[in-house]
């Protein structure tokens, strides 16, 4: 039995294909890991005792594509500012109650969009977010005074930046929104961060 050389070349090249095309969906899917820092300040508010105050701090995330979920960490400090003998903020007197908070959420589903998401004064393009109960959220390291015994604060986390063309980079702001008991510490606005660092997951330089 004979058999044909072209149609044996042509399925080679068809496996071939086929095996390029699905280690090529495989590596997209496979977990990235997503670092960056948070510095922001929230203003002076009737509803924040203590206000304004200076935030710094810096934020991870594990991202899975293919169960469509991801892990956020944030561990940032906080201090407020003194007061003129007015009663008035004196930003020459920083670092009044310096404290810390660690925040977690665990295994939240993504959106594939920025619908919703908190804009920022230089437009980002294009992005994705999750949100989700808190499952951790502290101050000085136990659960925080302003939260309920378990945790039901809300909070959004959106990572965007511009389009996937040159010169550009995707993944390069971040936003974090709580909604509940939280706001009356953190504020109703956004807190924004910057994206430093987004690896592969299965690679040795995160």
């Amino acid at each position: 039995m004979k058999s044909n050389p072209q149609a044996s070349a042509v399925r080679v090249l068809l496996l071939l294909l086929l095996v390029s095309t699905t280690c090529a969906l495989a590596q997209e899917r496979r977990p990235v890991h997503i670092t960056g820092l948070i510095n922001d300040y929230v203003p002076l508010l009737t509803t924040v005792k203590g206000s304004p105050y200076e935030m710094h701090g810096q934020w991870s995330m594990d991202v899975d594509p293919k169960r469509g979920t991801a892990d956020f960490t944030a561990d940032m400090t906080m201090s407020s500012f003194g007061k003129t003998g007015t009663g008035a903020v004196d930003p020459t007197q920083p670092l009044v109650n310096p404290h810390t908070h660690h925040i977690r959420l665990r295994n939240a589903k993504i959106t594939w969009d920025m619908t919703g998401c908190p804009p920022w004064g230089t437009p980002t393009q294009m992005g994705f977010q999750i949100t989700k109960t808190v499952s951790q959220l502290t101050g000085n390291g136990s659960n925080g005074s302003f939260e309920t015994d378990p945790p039901s604060s809300t909070l959004q986390v959106c990572v965007t930046g511009g389009f996937d063309i040159p010169f550009s980079v995707t993944n390069s702001n971040i936003t974090l929104l709580f909604v509940g008991p939280a706001t009356s510490h953190f504020g109703p606005q956004a807190i924004h961060g910057v994206v430093r660092e987004a690896a592969d997951s299965n690679r040795n330089d995160r």
